[in-house]
């Protein structure tokens, strides 16, 4: 929801071509993999070892990543052995071909704990029925008998692009210290977008690879799941902000899982609270008009309405206004009821 300050970010780069690589530090290159949705890439980082290259992130598990990572490592620097993969976070961009790289070379996971069992859980998932709490929750946020019946259809996708994740991980953890060729690395994890990702800080090259933490275009999303409707991960996405402005220097170069790596780290994390801030605020605004489900302040939230004909977005803007409220919830100034049907009504206290 937060709009980028672009007058203040520079981005030093360009994008590769496709199966190519981009050297944004010395032994630390820019990978960019096409995706078949709205959000048409994603960018992975291979990092140089003494006797190989790691690498950050994955792409998703379909055919045509597999076929540009082929290419990739048919030739250059990545034809020498890959001694490890590293996981910011669990989702099918980031983590689709992390078993078969383990598989194929031999080499361990590495990632935060949560991460790797949340997988492990939402990939179990794949193919099955929806359940009666999932139901139950996107019909309390006011979704239509329609689009129910499309998120039952829909249900149980997320291992679509994942190759089945190794057996066994090696955690990552908030402060541990990673060895990386030359150069230390930092674990920072963070909350909000996803359960406990990890960031990667480099003071010796003045890196960040902020995974979906951080992007300079976009904003990620942080929504509450059926799985845990009481959450409150804006909170953790709130105090997420706060901890790498603690922690990382403003004159990092960041490498960002989407868009352009970019100077302006500091400016970039006040520009997302902002922007956040100004949401939650259309936000009470809406509810001083009297009490509204979920799907009734999309518009406030996201200057748009919400169609029920792409059930994808329909989804992740009712995961991100569940975190509005929940937040809100939180914090005293907004109150809940739940009608006879099972529909959520919420206003200001």
């Amino acid at each position: 929801m937060a709009k980028p300050d672009t007058a203040t970010l520079t981005y030093p780069f360009e994008p590769p071509a496709p199966r190519q690589t981009v050297e944004v530090a010395t032994g630390v290159r820019w990978i960019r993999l096409s995706m078949p949705f709205r959000l048409n890439h994603i960018n992975v980082w291979a990092i140089d070892t003494h006797d190989g290259w790691v690498l950050v992130d994955t792409g998703l598990n379909d055919p045509a990543t597999v076929a540009d990572w082929l290419a990739l490592m048919a030739q250059g620097p990545l034809a020498r052995p890959l001694q490890g993969v590293y996981a910011t976070h669990m989702h099918p961009d980031h983590i689709g071909l992390a078993g078969w790289f383990t598989r194929r070379a031999g080499v361990p996971l590495h990632m935060s704990r949560l991460e790797y069992l949340s997988c492990r859980v939402m990939h179990a998932d794949t193919n099955r029925e929806a359940p009666p709490d999932g139901v139950l929750f996107h019909r309390r946020a006011g979704w239509s008998d329609a689009a129910l019946e499309s998120y039952r259809s829909r249900f149980g996708s997320f291992g679509k692009h994942i190759h089945a994740l190794p057996e066994s991980f090696r955690r990552l953890q908030d402060g541990n210290l990673l060895q990386l060729g030359p150069h230390g690395w930092r674990v920072i994890t963070t909350g909000g977008h996803s359960p406990e990702h990890a960031c990667l800080y480099c003071p010796g090259l003045k890196l960040l690879i902020a995974g979906d933490q951080v992007l300079p275009r976009i904003s990620s999303n942080v929504s509450v799941f059926a799985t845990e409707p009481q959450a409150n991960p804006l909170k953790e996405w709130y105090e997420s902000l706060d901890k790498l402005a603690r922690e990382v220097p403003p004159d990092v170069l960041v490498l960002p899982s989407h868009n352009e790596p970019f100077y302006g780290l500091h400016e970039r994390l006040g520009s997302l609270r902002a922007g956040q801030d100004r949401a939650l605020e259309r936000l009470r605004q809406s509810l001083s008009d009297g009490p509204q489900r979920i799907v009734d302040v999309f518009p406030a939230l996201f200057h748009r309405a919400i169609g029920e004909q792409d059930g994808q977005q329909l989804s992740l803007a009712t995961g991100e206004a569940v975190a509005c409220m929940n937040y809100l919830i939180a914090e005293s100034a907004v109150g809940c009821t739940v009608d006879g049907s099972g529909v959520a009504w919420y206003e200001l206290k």
